[in-house]
């Protein structure tokens, strides 16, 4: 290692966009002669890009801090995001942090390590209002066969749980002619898949008086680009015709994350989400219609005040009702600012656990079914790694895929005959 090279490691906690905005700022540093290390490694500088989503995001976030401390107690600490916009006095009295930076003011972290050295006294650079009206093109390459591409940021919802509003702002986004010119970069680079990611990503074009539908469009002509993915969508936001230009491209992955939250339309208005469950279940069922092998994982909060155990059972009803291929399910989180706080009917922590437990159970059955339809098709894999003779890879449609090969062969595609199931992973064998 060069002596002039300062080493620094950055871990991130929370959703893909925050992973495509660490790997951006990470690009910054490496341009400016710093060394990437992992966070396990000894570093110079620490940075953690946090999440406010969940106490327990919150949590982890405290305890790496206090890791980091114990390992490298001369060590530069930053912390910077969602958790350091909304909660900055809280996390600099967390002994070891030197600089708290906010959603907004972490895209200048190269320049604020500059002008703020350590001395022992955190510094807390946190933005608000107007500033959130900036958007930062940000996008992951070099550690994923799959790259993440922010295509928006903010959230105009305000549902009645949620503090992303507070710490992004509102909704914003880059132009068309921006995101294409980034994926071309990605492809460039040696990306086969791209994963469209924002925090509400239907809504990208409010800024610029574009469309979603046309930037998909654009995407889909992208010279290169094998796969096209999106992360999660607002059901109300997913329109017939993003539907209907999915499926007449093989291009467009068949693999859909919609936000349900709850099953009881007297649940969802009180978390003020902006479409009834009907409405869930139509845009299911028009996917499965009109792609009847795509993966289709929902949101789940249980424990939401007011939420009765008819309620529960009415969402637990529903989702068994419904052909999704797996749940993604959220303990509800008492978040400061939030409506939420306001509602009466508090769940006890025993029962939150309780449901949640529940529903993860259902969630392996679903995805379980889901696999088991899958023996027998043949598939494009996306190999992502490989060991001890075998390959690890995702179909278009979201099935981790497990076959004998050569590690040379990560980040390629191939047809592969799924076989069978182990648990939660499909084994198969190359179609030669």
């Amino acid at each position: 290692m060069k002596q002039d090279l300062k080493r620094i490691a950055f871990h991130t906690l929370g959703c893909k966009l925050n992973y495509a905005e660490t790997s951006t700022i990470a690009r910054d540093f490496k341009q400016k002669n710093y060394e990437i290390v992992t966070f396990s490694d000894p570093a110079d500088v620490y940075v953690l890009n946090t999440c406010t989503v969940t106490g327990n995001a919150e949590r982890k976030c405290r305890k790496l801090i206090r890791q980091v401390r114990k390992r490298a107690p001369g060590a530069y600490v930053a912390v910077v995001g969602c958790y350091a916009e909304l909660r900055a006095e809280e996390i600099a009295a967390i002994p070891g942090v030197d600089l708290v930076l906010g959603s907004a003011d972490k895209f200048d972290l190269i320049s604020r390590l500059a002008e703020h050295p350590k001395n022992g006294a955190p510094v807390i650079l946190t933005s608000s209002g107007q500033d959130h009206l900036d958007y930062h093109a940000s996008w992951s390459v070099g550690t994923r066969t799959r790259s993440f591409l922010k295509i928006q940021d903010g959230c105009d919802y305000n549902c009645s749980y949620c503090t992303i509003p507070m710490a992004r702002g509102q909704s914003r986004n880059g132009s068309i002619a921006e995101v294409v010119a980034a994926a071309q970069v990605i492809i460039g680079q040696g990306s086969n898949e791209i994963v469209l990611t924002g925090v509400n990503i239907g809504d990208f074009g409010k800024s610029t008086g574009e469309s979603l539908v046309d930037l998909l469009r654009s995407l889909e002509s992208v010279e290169g680009l094998n796969r096209l993915r999106l992360s999660s969508i607002e059901p109300n936001l997913l329109t017939d015709e993003i539907l209907e230009l999915m499926t007449s491209s093989p291009k467009f992955c068949p693999h859909f994350h919609l936000p349900l939250q709850s099953g009881s339309d007297r649940i969802l208005r009180l978390m003020k989400r902006r479409y009834p469950r009907d409405l869930y279940a139509r845009r299911v069922n028009k996917i499965r219609r009109l792609l009847p092998d795509a993966f289709i994982a929902a949101d789940v909060i249980v424990g939401f005040p007011g939420e009765t155990d008819e309620d529960f059972h009415e969402t637990v009803d529903f989702i068994k009702g419904l052909e999704i291929s797996a749940l993604h399910v959220f303990t509800y989180s008492e978040r400061p600012g939030t409506s939420a706080l306001a509602l009466t009917g508090a769940v006890s922590t025993a029962e939150r656990e309780r449901r949640s437990r529940k529903l993860h159970e259902l969630s392996v059955l679903k995805k379980q079914a889901f696999y088991d339809r899958a023996v027998g098709q043949t598939r494009t894999v996306l190999f992502e790694s490989g060991s001890h003779g075998l390959l690890t890879g995702f179909t278009d449609n979201y099935i981790q895929v497990q076959v004998p090969g050569r590690g040379d062969l990560c980040n390629t595609l191939a047809e592969v005959k799924l076989t069978g199931r182990v648990e939660d992973i499909l084994k198969g064998e190359m179609v030669q």
